[in-house]
């Protein structure tokens, strides 16, 4: 479609730059500084946004000339994204971190990196998968290293940009070569040409390979995989706590879907020299087995969280990697699942944070005696990310190794068990802290009526997903529309 006639499905991306323009207006002409009507009016914004994707609606069509793609995929990722980061503004009301004075730049940036987010799971062509990371990427330097005064903000910033800038530079760099070699930045042709190119041997194998795995180095730095991880712990230990949330929900969701539309679209193949499918299943092994196996000595639960992070970017690549429909239909139906159960437990881990200006594991000691319902509910989670039954993340984590265990790759599968239960380990020791072990301060901890009301809703997914799954997993399915086709 042409500029002009994709406007009308652009409407959602539009919302958010006008409520962009509208909260750093609100921001500049309130008379109160610190106050929370940024917020409310961003979740305004946000919930206008969901809106407008729904009436848009899902029909597959190409807009602004092939650059992005409207379809039930963009879609499912666009909600996903947007109800991250409506809760990372629910968290950020409770957090302490937080000058008062900047939350309007802060609700401005979130929504603005919301915004690259919208373009990442719908980029269908090189260029704007390249300025979409890009947008991602500079926004959520800004946001991890939002806290001025505290020196490990700054640090996490200051690694987020170096490790962003060479993942940046090495992606553009195999983008450039690719290009080259096709004559086209449209990832739909890329199969295509690299097959006649393959065909008519006009075609060098190593500079194929080297430019694909530039590129995958970029989208690996945001989905934090091996061996791309390393920005990840000491930014998720060092940005406010409700950006680390959303940096392990949000950005792992874009990042997922940016990789999936240029894996299957555009880097598999005939007569392929490369088996894409073994490499990138390796790098699913190492990258569950080194967030496991780094998360076990921390003390830090945002650190451990953020290690666990990790890992769970490996299980999510094994139903990536599988090239089948039945893969892909556990890859989002485990973000549905991530989504409630991550974000849940950070919220626990700013609530915790508040209260006992604590975010090491000693911090939780005695909260099943000084705050039951939040106690419950962190094992709820954290049992969940570890994958027992009944909860919503066992069957997760089964979709995956089913369709792991279809394409008969058991190795793999054997891993993602083992690894399983490694994070039983560290995911035990809060649990441990929290009921079986004395605090120094026994009085008990108060929680607002609206805090206990925003931990049950993510509650409740957890532990409804995990006996009654089936319409989730349906839509995912409808949500992969034509992609598999």
């Amino acid at each position: 479609m042409t500029n002009v006639a994709s406007i009308p499905y652009f409407i959602p991306e539009l919302i958010l730059i006008v409520f962009v323009m509208a909260v750093i207006i609100y921001d500049l002409a309130a008379k109160k500084k610190g106050s929370e009507g940024s917020a409310y009016l961003s979740l305004v914004g946000l919930a206008m946004v969901v809106i407008a994707v729904i009436v848009v609606g899902s029909e597959d069509r190409s807009l602004f000339l092939g650059m992005i793609r409207l379809d039930s995929f963009a879609m499912f990722f666009k909600i996903i994204i947007t109800v991250a980061t409506a809760a990372t503004i629910l968290f950020s009301i409770r957090s302490d971190e937080l000058d008062p004075r900047t939350k309007g730049e802060y609700h401005a940036l979130l929504l603005a990196v919301t915004f690259g987010m919208f373009l990442m799971a719908s980029s269908t062509h090189l260029l704007m998968i390249y300025l979409s990371l890009e947008t991602v990427s500079l926004t959520s330097y800004i946001l991890a290293g939002f806290l001025t005064h505290s020196p490990r903000s700054s640090e996490a910033a200051f690694k987020y940009i170096t490790y962003g800038a060479v993942a940046s530079g090495t992606m553009l760099f195999g983008i450039s070569l690719l290009f080259g070699m096709t004559g086209t930045g449209d990832v739909i042709l890329l199969s295509s040409r690299l097959t006649e190119m393959f065909n008519t041997d006009d075609v060098y194998p190593l500079a194929v390979l080297l430019s694909i795995t530039f590129i995958l180095a970029g989208v690996g730095y945001k989905i934090a995989s091996v061996p791309f991880h390393m920005w990840s712990p000491d930014v998720y230990e060092g940005a406010p706590i409700p950006i680390t949330a959303f940096l392990s929900v949000a950005s792992k969701s874009a990042g997922f879907a940016l990789f999936i539309r240029l894996f299957y679209f555009g880097f598999v193949w005939e007569e392929a020299s490369v088996d894409w499918s073994l490499m990138l299943a390796v790098v699913s092994a190492l990258t569950m087995t080194v967030g496991n196996l780094a998360a076990l000595p921390q003390q830090n639960v945002k650190r451990l969280l953020a290690y666990s992070s990790i890992a769970h970017s490996g299980y999510l690549l094994m139903g990536a990697v599988l090239l089948t429909s039945e893969g892909l239909q556990a890859v989002l139906f485990y973000l549905i699942v991530y989504l409630f159960m991550n974000l849940g437990a950070f919220f626990v881990v700013i609530l915790i944070a508040s209260e006992v200006g604590s975010e090491t594991i000693d911090g939780y000691r005695g909260l099943g005696s000084r705050a039951p319902l939040v106690a419950v509910s962190m094992a709820i989670f954290l049992f969940s990310l570890i994958g027992i039954p009944p909860l919503a993340g066992f069957v997760g984590k089964w979709l995956l190794f089913w369709a792991v265990i279809q394409e008969q790759l058991y190795w793999l599968a054997i891993i993602g068990l083992l690894n399983s239960v490694v994070s039983l380990y560290y995911y035990a020791r809060i649990v441990k802290a929290m009921f079986f072990e004395t605090a120094d301060e026994t009085e008990t901890l108060s929680f607002s009526s609206g805090h206990r009301v925003l931990l049950i809703i993510f509650i409740i997914p957890t532990l409804l997903l995990g006996v009654y799954w089936t319409p989730v997993y349906e839509f995912s399915k409808v949500s992969l529309g034509k992609l598999m086709g």
